[in-house]
């Protein structure tokens, strides 16, 4: 168990790490564009020509002929670790123009190929990341924020104030929430630059997540307050803030640590969902969201079959989010037994 643990521990870490060094391990500007390379083909890695085998990896030139795109095999050009390239700051804070890789011009390596104008898909990938993950991330935060704080006022305090903020919380688990999102999010205005369009985002899609979380924090404030150093406490005269500090948010925060790993990938697939419909972050900042947005031609779909990365980039955070959650849950479990 204490292997699968760190192996999911390591899982997430190498996760956010890639994304938070995104300028770093992608090799282009995602914004770049080769109008020379529209919709190429993901790059081809060879260790093997003419001359024998190479311990270091190079790719050939793309060149398009008669029948699409074919590789030039004429020069070859070996992948270069840290090559300098286009300009980037490094965890938003340093400027550098170094890479994790990279070939020299005129070759390109898209691992990922590239979409309708010439961008390079691998390092959208990544740089859609930092957004995609970033809003589930936040906006998580922002729900469990408001709904512990509700579900302990309901749950500790009861009367009318567990009713009113039972009734609401009732009515927003009632809703559509999919429908409800998308309708909220096409009143608001649309024409707002990158950084309030995130935030604003990341606020609508947490406020109306609060609900779930509140209704599952109040069933453990009343389970807890009803245990009886609990009472003891509220019997020698312990404050309210007393109680709430070292007996109920202990109990509180397991709960809440365990609802944070179910509802990234949730909230990750919401913004993905609002970018989709244009209604999330949009271009020319990358989000796997509106990536995928041009898959809603059928013929893209059908023929480049590479434009679906970030769809393989939310399952393996998905997945790697409910391994994270399994774990925490199955810790949380043995500790209290």
């Amino acid at each position: 168990m204490r292997n699968k643990t760190w192996g999911v521990i390591a899982a997430v870490v190498v996760l956010h790490v890639t994304l938070l060094f995104a300028g770093f391990v992608a090799p282009y500007d995602p914004a770049g564009q080769n109008r020379e390379l529209p919709y190429a083909p993901p790059t081809r890695l060879h260790f093997h020509n003419g001359s024998g085998w190479h311990a270091r990896p190079f790719v050939y030139r793309l060149t398009i002929g008669p029948d699409g795109y074919m590789e030039d095999k004429t020069i070859p050009f070996p992948v270069h670790l840290f090559p300098k390239g286009s300009a980037h700051k490094l965890l938003g804070l340093f400027d550098t123009t170094t890479h994790l890789f990279g070939v020299e011009p005129p070759a390109t390596v898209a691992l990922f190929g590239t979409d309708a104008f010439g961008r390079d898909e691998f390092s959208r990938v990544l740089y859609g990341g930092q957004i995609s993950v970033a809003a589930g991330v936040v906006a998580t935060l922002i729900a469990l924020l408001a709904g512990g704080i509700l579900g302990i006022l309901a749950g500790y305090y009861g009367a009318w104030t567990d009713q009113s903020l039972m009734a609401g919380t009732e009515l927003f688990l009632c809703l559509p929430w999919l429908y409800f999102l998308l309708g909220v999010r096409a009143f608001l205005p649309l024409h707002l630059s990158p950084t309030r369009t995130f935030f604003l985002l990341t606020c609508v899609i947490g406020l109306i997540g609060w609900a779930r979380p509140a209704r599952l924090v109040r069933g453990i404030v009343l389970s807890t307050r009803s245990r009886n150093y609990v009472l003891a406490a509220n019997g020698f005269g312990a404050s309210d803030l007393h109680v709430l500090r070292y007996h109920i948010l202990p109990d509180v925060l397991g709960v809440l640590t365990t609802q944070a790993t179910l509802l990234v990938p949730r909230y990750i697939a919401a913004e993905v969902t609002l970018s989709f419909f244009g209604l999330g972050v949009n271009e020319p900042m990358a989000s796997w969201g509106n990536m995928l947005s041009s898959l809603q031609q059928y013929s893209v779909l059908v023929s480049y079959a590479w434009l679906l990365a970030p769809v393989g980039a939310v399952v393996v955070t998905s997945v790697t989010y409910a391994l994270l959650a399994d774990t925490v849950q199955s810790r949380l479990k043995f500790s209290s037994t």
